[in-house]
């Protein structure tokens, strides 16, 4: 009996050891991401950007062109703002404005209607942090692990798992090279598509304001997947809190 309890305390505290030496690896693997990416300092003068771009999304249509433009405030707000051009599908524009206001959530779909944002969705918004979400993770209660090391493409990875206190969990794969972010993945659960699992890709990285800041993402699910290609970024713009509320009615 002795034996089995001594046998089972070293493997608890083998585990808690491997867990505790995993957070610690990805504590450098961190501080190595952040360095290359502009470094703290730098990083904690950006506290809004504005990002302009193209996107086409792939459809079993044909390619839908269009414009993106992205307006973030530290510590999370974010405004999304879409115009597609749905001529392949048979239709006209599309606009779709998504809004998150460090709190609550919403959309509005010149198609498909108005709706607020909730569930999977509005934890994952809930959950972000700008200008990094590895700023300031432990004091949010997040825990990151590292998960070891991956192929990204033809590059290796440092596969990095993110559990924040509540909503989805996420992973982050870190070039083992340049300690650049790679990829992306996360999983959230909604009433319109269930759990579905969006990978988004980061290449083309470039010098804003001495911040590295990604010019192209590649997202992919099961539903549909889309490219952009960002044209221009401004940081420390002004942005009106309005635009990332729900409109009041006039």
């Amino acid at each position: 009996m002795r034996s089995t309890s001594a046998r089972l305390l070293l493997a608890v505290t083998f585990l808690a050891c491997a867990r505790m030496a995993s957070a610690q690896a990805a504590d450098d693997i961190i501080e190595k991401t952040l360095t290359a990416q502009g470094g703290r300092e730098a990083m904690g003068k950006i506290t809004s950007r504005s990002t302009k771009g193209s996107i086409v999304v792939t459809s079993q249509a044909g390619d839908l062109p269009g414009t993106i433009e992205v307006l973030n405030q530290a510590p999370n707000k974010v405004r999304t703002l879409l115009n597609l051009d749905l001529t392949a599908v048979g239709a006209g524009a599309m606009t779709v404005d998504q809004r998150f206001d460090g709190t609550n959530g919403y959309a509005m779909n010149s198609m498909q209607g108005d709706s607020e944002i909730t569930g999977g969705r509005l934890e994952s918004l809930r959950n972000s942090a700008f200008p990094s979400p590895f700023i300031g993770y432990k004091d949010r209660g997040t825990k990151i692990v590292l998960a070891g090391k991956e192929k990204v493409g033809d590059k290796d990875a440092y596969a990095l798992s993110i559990t924040p206190t509540s909503g989805p969990a996420s992973r982050v794969w870190i070039d083992t090279e340049s300690y650049l972010p790679l990829k992306a993945s996360t999983t959230v659960d909604t009433p319109e598509t269930g759990p579905l699992e969006q990978i988004t890709e980061f290449s083309d990285y470039r010098d804003v304001d001495g911040v590295k800041v990604p010019f192209k993402l590649s997202a992919t699910s099961a539903v549909q997947s889309y490219t952009v290609k960002v044209t221009s970024v401004e940081q420390n713009v002004k942005i009106d809190p309005a635009l990332f509320a729900k409109p009041v009615p006039k």
